[in-house]
């Protein structure tokens, strides 16, 4: 990022030689991008990160819609990342039809529901690849086949797979496609959004004709060669890591299954999950002293989405499969580049006893 910082920090947008020169790095970035993806160079668009490009594929397909035909309707799985929800509840406001799919106890889409969905010839339907929270992984390629069979356009968040599950355009036969820098160690506030040529949007704001038009507004260059950077080197070496944090996260759901009678774990506890998610329930403790006493023996966890900050209210994807919620306190640890043997070994003596003590406190 440093020389797009300093010394080479022209508008991509301005014709003079420093303007050139920024412009190329742009197009080398979106070249990288694609190929790691398997896409066309033309059909990456950058973005501030995984939520805008959530709302750019939703509203920006559905306002399209609007505009063409006067109609336009969104179908979303029950446990869509909260940009999904909140973008398609918004086109709901705005006039589109609003379908949300079922799940499962494992967190799988119900792909009757989604047969169902298609025969009203929505304009949109998005299933997220792999869930941030319970880990599970949809089938999107046969969500693909049934929406292009449809002639329905098909979206899928993949922030959470990329790095971790291989992600290939040109083997899953989606329209758009959502990812986010800052979970693969790009900055924070960097992201983009695959397009498939012949894919219409329209743009959430207005101004020049960057990125095809449907995101305006000067590009941050620096962003770009570190999203096109970390895209590459998280493709690269994804096999292997994945089954590193595999590894590690069947490891702590041993210890804590085996050592915790009651534990549940949520979503596809035998194959189907990302490999770095693990989301666990624990009856009869609350919520936020389960937090907090992780918190004071130094173990960041969450009790969802790291989007719901400081908030402990029951988990809409919890909810979609069927935990009962109030009742049980739910903990997501998420594993990454960084995390060690030594720090899973030490979360896997801690976090039993910590549970046992909440738990005797809750029957007194």
């Amino acid at each position: 990022m440093l020389p797009y910082l300093d010394g080479r920090f022209g508008n991509p947008s301005s014709i003079h030689r420093w303007g050139r020169e920024a412009r190329a790095a742009m197009e080398e970035a979106r070249e990288r991008v694609a190929a790691a993806l398997g896409a066309k160079r033309q059909e990456i668009v950058f973005t501030s990160g995984g939520t805008e490009a959530d709302n750019l594929a939703v509203l920006g397909r559905v306002r399209k819609a609007m505009e063409e035909t006067g109609r336009a309707g969104v179908a979303v799985s029950a446990i869509e990342h909260k940009a999904v929800h909140a973008a398609a509840q918004q086109a709901q406001r705005e006039g589109a039809e609003l379908i949300v799919l079922g799940v499962d106890t494992r967190g799988v889409l119900d792909l009757g529901a989604l047969d169902e969905a298609l025969r009203a010839r929505p304009s949109l339907v998005s299933v997220m690849w792999g869930n941030n929270e319970i880990g599970t992984l949809q089938p999107v390629s046969e969500i693909a086949q049934r929406c292009a069979a449809a002639g329905v356009d098909f979206h899928t968040d993949a922030v959470q797979a990329i790095g971790r599950d291989r992600v290939r355009v040109d083997e899953v036969g989606c329209a758009l496609l959502t990812l986010s820098g800052h979970k693969i160690g790009a900055p924070k506030g960097s992201g983009a959004l695959f397009i498939r040529s012949g894919v219409q949007l329209a743009p959430l704001v207005y101004g020049g004709g960057q990125e095809r038009g449907v995101r305006p507004g000067t590009e941050s260059v620096a962003h770009a060669a570190a999203l096109a950077t970390a895209l590459e080197l998280a493709v690269r070496e994804q096999e292997a890591e994945s089954q590193r944090l595999r590894a590690l996260r069947d490891q702590l759901q041993a210890v804590i299954v085996s050592s915790v009678p009651d534990a549940i774990v949520n979503g596809d506890a035998a194959a189907a999950r990302l490999p770095h998610v693990l989301n666990v329930s624990f009856p009869g403790i609350d919520q936020e002293a389960l937090l907090v006493s992780l918190d004071m023996e130094g173990i960041a966890a969450s009790s969802g989405s790291a989007c719901q900050s400081g908030s402990v209210e029951v988990s809409h994807v919890l909810f979609a499969i069927g935990r009962p919620g109030a009742e049980e306190a739910s903990v997501r640890f998420s594993l990454g580049r960084t995390t060690t043997a030594a720090e899973i070994d030490a979360v896997a003596g801690r976090v039993p006893a910590i549970v046992s003590r909440l738990q005797e406190f809750a029957t007194r």
